[in-house]
């Protein structure tokens, strides 16, 4: 008996360690935030091929498309070497892992890399999220060959200007991504909207409701209209409920074929698209590149304009007016040719992320030289708040939106507006701060002094005034000052701290003051 247990044991194993995984491998392509498989349609295809020791294939799914360069499989452990093509057309190379049970794949997506939606957003910082892991069955055995070869990619001249004269001071709203992701709703949006109303938001200036990726359906009606999802039954009656409350309506797409989440984008159906949005009664659009990668040609900035221009053409033929918000992550110097194709505002940079590391990054290291581009109805973009959803402290969210204020960028709350506690809504409702965002003078505020983790920054208001940082980014408390020559002035002005509500009466030449670690001082000096 003992032999016979041990012969069954060696050819168990001999047949785990010699099992050829080739053949067509499905299944969900999309999970819940609980890691569960979403019912949406999508769905993940796994094409391996095992030869001499050697396997190779292809994945593709709603976020994936990607050849196989080699594999080793150890037992019931998989892993795969695959190749992608990065937003700027460069090849990366990523991991993927798997393990085979009961007939079954386990196969576990790489972590993504900064500047899109995955972790390490934004570029710096904060911990990966968990690994999404995707459960395959084998529904084919046979070789699947060679990945599809892809449609050549299209390139485009750059476009002629193309003029939207909306969003003269930045736009202020919420959007649902860096909260929600894919549990966005149309219940959701309808008690956010109430939410927003109620809690003083909308009479702060809040007034835009983004409904960011997931709503779409993945395919078009039979006239080739874009539809939504069963999230969203009616996106005609939602804009009349959310127009009721004296708020406006957003809403998102891309120039690609699918959106990042992996559901229909706008690609070939541009001017189809901005009549169905107009039509719904959408104020506002936010265009993120995605899988347009995919069908344009890449790091080529006439080719991604004509990409964008389509749509801005499209939107002011539409028979209403909407703002046009580009997400291309600030490549290929948008802000040269952002408002030639009709943007209102452009992000400058990948996704923010809710840590300290991330936002400071994006804000202090990555916006200075941009301020040229910003004026009335033309924004430079850093990316939405994350004010409020529990990755920093409330010292570090005062800075967060005392940076942003400065800087004349769009304030697109992210998180839940139902729960947000009083110390939130004191930061986002800050009724002094937020007129420095909408100064209607337009300009973008700059970085005058910078000692080490100490930095000033000054933004130039309406009647002569300035609006002044000191920003303390090191880890200690410290003393900052703000001379008035850095700024441009001399002589005597009146001081008021935005934060503490307080007039601190005529200050001569600069102006000093204790700064918390990660925290700000924010002053206006009047004429």
């Amino acid at each position: 008996m003992k032999w016979i247990s041990v012969i069954a044991f060696l050819l168990a194993a001999t047949g785990a360690s010699a099992q050829n995984v080739t053949g067509r491998w499905t299944g969900p392509g999309a999970l819940t935030n609980t890691g569960v498989p979403a019912d949406n349609g999508t769905e993940l295809v796994l094409a391996l091929s095992e030869s001499g020791g050697k396997i190779t294939g292809y994945i593709e799914g709603p976020r994936a498309n990607d050849s196989i360069v080699s594999g080793k499989l150890e037992g019931n452990k998989l892993t795969l070497e695959a190749e992608r093509a990065g937003r700027g057309g460069q090849m990366q190379t990523v991991t993927y892992t798997a393990e085979i049970e009961g007939g079954k794949l386990k196969l576990t997506m790489p972590q993504p890399q900064f500047g899109g939606r995955g972790a390490g957003r934004g570029g710096r910082g904060g911990a990966p999220r968990p690994p999404q892991v995707f459960e395959l069955a084998r529904v084919s055995s046979k070789d699947p060959g060679p990945k599809p070869a892809p449609a050549p990619l299209v390139s485009l001249p750059m476009p002629e200007p193309v003029k939207h004269e909306l969003a003269r001071t930045p736009p202020m709203g919420w959007n649902s991504w860096n909260k929600f992701r894919n549990q966005v709703s149309d219940a959701m949006v309808r008690e956010m909207a109430d939410a927003i109303v109620s809690s003083g938001m909308r009479d702060a200036g809040y007034i835009y409701v983004n409904i960011d990726d997931t709503w779409e359906g993945l395919h078009r009606d039979s006239r080739g209209n874009i539809v939504t999802n069963n999230k969203f039954p009616d996106m005609k009656k939602l804009a009349d409920y959310i127009h009721s409350k004296g708020l406006k309506l957003g809403i998102y797409s891309s120039p690609g074929p699918k959106t990042c989440a992996g559901y229909m984008g706008s690609y070939q159906h541009e001017e189809q698209d901005a009549r169905t949005f107009a039509s719904w009664g959408i104020d506002y659009l936010k265009y993120d590149w995605c899988s347009a990668s995919q069908v344009y040609t890449n790091n080529d900035q006439a080719t991604m304009a004509g990409a964008y221009a389509k749509m801005g053409l499209a939107l002011l033929n539409s028979g209403r007016p909407i703002v046009y918000s580009l997400c291309q992550y600030g490549n290929l110097d948008v802000g040269e040719w952002g408002e030639s194709v009709g943007g209102n505002l452009w992000r400058t940079t990948g996704d923010i992320q809710d840590n300290w590391n991330s936002m400071s990054h994006i804000g202090f290291e990555l916006q200075p030289g941009r301020e040229k581009y910003a004026w009335a109805g033309h924004w430079n973009d850093p990316d939405m708040l994350e004010i409020g959803n529990g990755g920093m402290t409330d010292t570090e969210y005062q800075t967060h939106m005392s940076l942003w204020c400065i800087l004349s960028a769009p304030l697109l709350a992210g998180n839940d507006i139902r729960s947000m506690s009083p110390s939130i809504a004191s930061i986002l409702m800050n009724k002094e701060v937020i007129a420095v965002d909408q100064d209607h003078l337009g300009r973008q505020g700059v970085r005058v002094a910078k000692d080490g983790d100490l930095e000033v920054w000054a933004k130039p208001l309406a009647g002569d005034a300035y609006a002044v940082g000191l920003f303390n980014r090191g880890a200690e408390s410290a003393k900052i000052t703000a001379r008035w020559s850095d700024i441009g002035i001399q002589g005597s002005h009146p001081v008021r701290d935005l934060w503490k509500h307080q007039d601190l009466g005529a200050v001569a030449d600069s102006f000093t003051a204790e700064v918390p670690s990660h925290g700000v001082v924010m002053i206006k000096v009047a004429k």
